[in-house]
């Protein structure tokens, strides 16, 4: 799969993240996806010096573009190997949807606002990303005409995890997402034989997500 970033301006700073980047991360396939993915063209004009700084910044309608550690560390978490149906909940700027296309086969995203979908859609038609279909409306409800899915990507913070999530996953599904309970974390669910089983990781910030909603 071709590397999607056209321009040579920002390799050096696409080095400096990385070097950050692996001190945490381990998967080489999520890593090459970071690099491969111009994150400057999916911020806004006067912030694309900053684009590959290791932070969250704002793309409109009070949402974010995520820190790229916290994007690869989900994308790490899911375990994602090439054949995979993803669902993405908060398509936000349609960043984290494409590192999520560089891993699996196709990506499901849902966004609630219209303005943020669609130019996600021009980011990723400009790119020639064929494998992510965008969807607006409530986020929390999942996308249940494609279900189930190997994964699912929560990319807001709820309060619970929205019982139509992790009923959507397939058998050996992954699910993560921030989950507020008294601090903010990621938490990633597994489908197995016996139920969904919950592990807690780090500690994360992200904006709510509120019936219908997300960021990306």
């Amino acid at each position: 799969m071709r590397p999607w970033r056209s321009r040579p301006e920002p390799e050096g700073r696409v080095e400096r993240l990385l070097a950050d980047l692996r001190i945490h991360v381990e998967d080489p396939r999520v890593l090459a996806a970071i690099c491969e993915v111009p994150r400057e063209r999916f911020v806004p004009a006067d912030l694309q010096a900053e684009a590959w700084d290791n932070v969250a910044l704002p793309i409109g309608s009070g949402q974010t573009i995520s820190q790229p550690l916290v994007v690869e560390r989900m994308c790490e978490l899911l375990e994602l190997r090439g054949h995979e149906r993803v669902l993405d909940v908060g398509t936000g700027s349609g960043y984290h949807a494409a590192v999520l296309a560089r891993l699996a086969a196709h990506v499901w995203s849902v966004e609630l606002h219209p303005e943020l979908s669609a130019r996600a859609a021009e980011t990723l038609a400009a790119l020639g990303v064929a494998n992510v279909t965008l969807l607006t409306g409530d986020g929390s409800r999942g996308h249940p005409a494609e279900a189930p899915y190997d994964a699912v990507n929560v990319a807001a913070a709820m309060q619970g995890i929205p019982p139509a999530l992790p009923a959507q996953l397939a058998e050996g599904g992954r699910l993560v997402g921030p989950v507020n309970g008294g601090d903010q974390r990621l938490v990633l669910l597994r489908r197995g034989p016996g139920g969904v089983r919950e592990e807690r990781h780090e500690r994360v910030r992200f904006v709510p997500l509120v019936p219908g909603d997300g960021a990306g």
